[in-house]
């Protein structure tokens, strides 16, 4: 046994010599002896384990807290973001006390007091034409000439074929003279004597009837000079020299547009509130917009006896005299028509709202909420409307609803916008306390 001691404590030593050599090449301080490197208590370094624990589990624990409070703050976040989202803001305004007036201004277009397109009733070529648009002509003035070369041929034929025939009825007459001679000495058959006078009867309507074709010829012909069939200012001229022209207003076109410029028709459509406004006999004024300054006077000549019924408007002609020519037919222009003094409220148009309930406006009240009025509308101004009944001075019309608004939804009254509000309406004034109120 002490012989093999000796070999482990060798191996030892020279373990332990190797060790501090290497020890001493990385610089590690050699231990001097075992004792001074044993493990430390057991009691020690399970009480390490509990503290690591414990700190693992408070930062888990506060890092859960964390994400539990941060998911409630995105939570009531994204609710106070949807809640704003889904609130309906609305711009109002407030309607606008209209002037009162008593005259009713209409849109109307001036005509001639006698218009007509001017066809050719003979088919030919023209040859000439001796007035330009603008040319003021007297009635039965020449305003072209038409070349007819085959009428001119027919009615050559139609006057041969008349001389023919009344040579023929010559020897009819003076047969059946002779025929009636002959039967009162009973030579001749009464047969014989009546085919004498069916001949003789045949032959004088032949001839009536070659008179009224050359007749119709001539006629026809003289169709070759276009005359002006009243006094007027041309205001059309659709052909020149050599131009084809057809007979006829059907396919074919005018070759001249005639129109009496005095006196002048206006015809006005008069909406149906303001039927019972007007009588033949009365005074109107009439303004055009690139007249300024000047005004025409007028007289109702004639009124329609009915309201016409997809328009629901009166026909009303007016008669203007127009002797200097200033204004022109088919110009655009306004007409003022007597109307009672009765000053009306005014909304811009873009807050009208077209349900199957009828024209409506769309009011806030003072709990913010929605509140749909059907309104009476007095006269359409483009821009405005003008309201007859439906809404009071205080309320608040909401401007461009959507078609989704219903009655009882709660708006929110935004700052309006100063070109939504363009054409009519007053801005009401609000501040923080206001746009409260009304949410």
């Amino acid at each position: 046994m002490a012989i093999a001691a000796n070999p482990l404590k060798k191996v030892k030593r020279w373990l332990n010599e190797m060790t501090e050599k290497t020890h001493a090449s990385l610089a590690i301080p050699t231990r001097e002896n075992d004792e001074d490197h044993a493990l430390p208590p057991r009691n020690r370094e399970w009480r390490r384990a509990k503290i690591a624990i414990v700190v693992v589990l408070i930062l888990l624990a506060l890092g859960a807290l964390r994400t539990v409070i941060s998911n409630v703050f995105q939570n009531r976040s994204v609710a106070a973001t949807t809640k704003q989202n889904a609130q309906q803001y609305v711009t109002v305004v407030t309607p606008v006390q209209g002037k009162a007036s008593g005259k009713t201004l209409l849109p109307a277009t001036l005509r001639g007091f006698v218009e007509s397109p001017i066809y050719a009733r003979a088919t030919g070529y023209l040859l000439h034409w001796y007035v330009d648009i603008g040319g003021r002509v007297q009635k039965g003035q020449l305003l072209a000439d038409l070349d007819t070369p085959e009428i001119d041929q027919e009615l050559a034929q139609a006057v041969a074929q008349r001389d023919q025939i009344n040579a023929s009825l010559g020897l009819a007459k003076s047969s059946l003279d002779r025929w009636k001679q002959l039967r009162q000495r009973d030579a001749v058959s009464q047969q014989e004597l009546d085919e004498r006078q069916s001949t003789y009867n045949q032959g004088v309507a032949n001839l009536a009837a070659s008179d009224a074709n050359v007749k119709r010829l001539r006629q026809l012909e003289s169709f070759k000079r276009i005359v002006a069939p009243f006094a007027g200012v041309v205001t059309q001229r659709n052909v020149d020299v050599g131009d084809l022209i057809d007979a006829g207003s059907g396919a074919s076109r005018a070759l001249f547009a005639l129109a009496q410029s005095d006196p002048l028709r206006v015809f006005i459509q008069l909406p149906q509130a303001y039927a019972q406004n007007v009588t033949v006999g009365q005074q109107v004024a009439i303004t055009q917009a690139e007249l300024p300054g000047q005004t025409f006077n007028g007289t109702i000549a004639n009124i329609s006896g009915a309201i016409d019924v997809p328009t629901r408007s009166l026909q009303v002609e007016v008669r203007l005299p127009n002797p200097d020519g200033t204004l022109r037919p088919g110009a655009y222009v306004q007409v003022a028509l007597p109307a009672p003094e009765h000053a009306r409220l005014t909304v811009p148009g873009n807050a009208l709202l077209f349900r199957k309930e009828g024209p409506q406006v769309a009011v806030v009240d003072d709990k913010g909420a929605v509140r749909l009025r059907p309104i009476v509308i007095a006269r359409d101004m483009g821009q405005t409307l003008e309201l007859e009944s439906g809404i009071d001075a205080t309320d608040r019309v909401i401007i461009n609803p959507s078609d989704s608004i219903a009655d009882g939804d709660h708006v929110q009254i935004a700052k309006p916008d100063k070109d939504a509000s363009k054409g009519g309406g007053k801005e009401p004034a609000k501040d923080a306390a206001d746009d409260k109120e009304a949410s």
